[in-house]
């Protein structure tokens, strides 16, 4: 990859400990809140991480002073969506943690965010993932970049430094078109799974992510009041759950020379044509 020069960058990439996809997820509790005892860095944010990475490096990487921040919000055990990204090869982490969050939404959740951001101190790029593999709302990301005044690309296929170093070139891709977008640092980005191939953890990274450091913030590190954040603070509740019902047994269609009717009325029968 070639390197740009310049000054150093300043890239913090947001990342969410969430209940792992290979189990089957449930509420718990009175609060009717998600269940996260089996929970993972969510495997969207691996390619922020990742875009983060590749972005540092075109600048030199650590080396050349750029920084790679892993700022992750939730419980005690989020701290371990910070430890993955520090394997992956984020310089530091911080993890917002604060019993008052359980049960933000994602209003509640961009308002902490932001003001974590605000105490950190100035970042050139803020890089999330397309969406959260819990809550799937993908609102986060211009939520953030609206509160902190950014310029906000999301839902990126592909983004580079333009040759000036201070231009952030992406490319989001439709249905119908590839889109070229671009803004002057700094700037908010959130990149889609087709973004990159996000690197995996090896030996060395393991034992470096140790020797990295890991800031534990609070809401009144960073100015917020309690009533501001989680259930009270946000605009939006679960107010009921229902199980999802038992699947049942299939309709097995034989062909004795009519199967085609019998699936075009199958269909016709469950609405599908």
């Amino acid at each position: 990859m070639s390197q740009l020069t310049g000054t150093p960058l300043r890239i913090l990439v947001l990342v969410k400990h969430v209940p792992d996809v290979q189990f089957e997820r449930h509420l718990d509790g009175a609060d009717l809140r998600l269940d996260r005892k089996d929970s993972v860095l969510s495997e969207l944010d691996e390619y922020a991480i990742e875009a983060a990475l590749q972005l540092a490096e075109s600048r030199g990487g650590a080396a050349a002073g750029n920084t790679v921040t892993a700022l992750s919000m939730g419980p005690e055990a989020a701290a371990n969506a910070v430890k993955k990204s520090l394997q992956m090869g984020a310089t530091e982490g911080v993890h917002l943690c604060d019993d008052a969050l359980a049960g933000s939404d994602a209003g509640a959740t961009s308002l902490a965010l932001a003001a974590a951001v605000n105490h950190l101190g100035a970042f050139d790029l803020i890089v999330t993932g397309m969406a959260s593999t819990d809550a799937e709302t993908s609102l986060v990301p211009a939520q953030l970049a609206e509160r902190l005044g950014l310029a906000q690309l999301t839902q990126v296929a592909h983004v580079e430094l333009a040759a000036d170093s201070t231009t952030v070139r992406a490319v989001r891709e439709t249905d119908q078109a590839a889109l070229s977008l671009q803004a002057e640092l700094p700037v908010l980005l959130s990149v889609t799974d087709q973004a990159n191939e996000p690197r995996y953890p090896n030996f060395k990274g393991i034992m470096a992510a140790k020797k990295k450091t890991i800031t534990v913030l609070s809401l009144a590190d960073i100015g917020l009041d309690a009533a501001s954040v989680g259930a009270a603070g946000s605009a939006t509740a679960v107010l009921d759950v229902q199980a999802r019902p038992a699947r049942t047994a299939g309709t097995v269609i034989t062909d004795s020379g009519n199967a085609g009717i019998e699936l075009v009325d199958f269909l016709a029968a469950a609405k599908l044509i």
